[in-house]
């Protein structure tokens, strides 16, 4: 028989750990430790960026499930990617370049939208994946990427690093993948079992 007070502690307990964040729906998946660029041009962004950068504050970035990214807010997908911005300049009055590192993930418990339609988010942290190096059957991944980032400069990869989550995240980020695979690999929370759904489409495609 189900305990009320068990259960009710329970609920008290998660929301505790949520907490208020913006969301910015995109056409597009952040993974943490990836870069993004963005030209922010509505006004209920350019009031978050503002805000983040005056706070030193990270906003959040979902994949949208259903809508646009210009006008009603749109209806995010439930993992995200928290967004740090590293740089912002305002070339034209009313346009602001942003650039923005990603950072850990969370789950959105449930939204609502401001009074400037800007989208925000009732979030918790997603568990963070335990450091691990790449296994030794997938370390072909890390040449792979050693080849992306002589070859192709602007993928941002300055460094590579032995860990299963990081090199599963940047293979995402520069596979031909469906936009729907990439936010189901930023869902996942098993770095080995990534590397391994990734290393089979690279094989498939001849490139491993």
């Amino acid at each position: 028989m189900t305990n009320p007070l068990g259960r009710l502690r329970g609920l008290l307990t998660a929301v505790a750990h949520t907490r208020e964040l913006p969301l910015f729906p995109l056409n597009t998946v952040l993974f943490p430790g990836g870069r993004l660029r963005l030209k922010v041009f509505e006004a209920r962004y350019l009031d978050m960026a503002a805000a983040c950068l005056r706070q030193n504050q990270p906003f959040g970035v979902c994949l949208i499930r259903q809508g646009h990214e210009v006008g009603a807010a749109a209806r995010p997908e439930p993992v995200g990617c928290l967004a740090r911005i590293v740089s912002a300049d305002m070339d034209s009055p009313g346009v602001m370049q942003v650039e923005a590192l990603g950072e850990s993930r969370f789950i959105v418990e449930s939204t609502h939208v401001a009074a400037n339609q800007l989208l925000l988010g009732q979030v918790r942290d997603k568990d963070d994946e335990l450091a691990q190096p790449v296994p030794a059957e997938a370390r072909v991944v890390l040449d792979f990427l050693r080849t992306i980032a002589a070859k192709l400069p602007e993928a941002g990869l300055r460094e590579i690093h032995d860990d299963a989550s990081w090199a599963g995240f940047r293979l995402a980020e520069v596979l031909p993948l469906k936009i729907g695979a990439r936010q189901a690999l930023l869902d996942m929370n098993d770095a080995v079992k990534r590397l391994e759904i990734l290393l089979e489409f690279m094989r498939r495609n001849g490139l491993a």
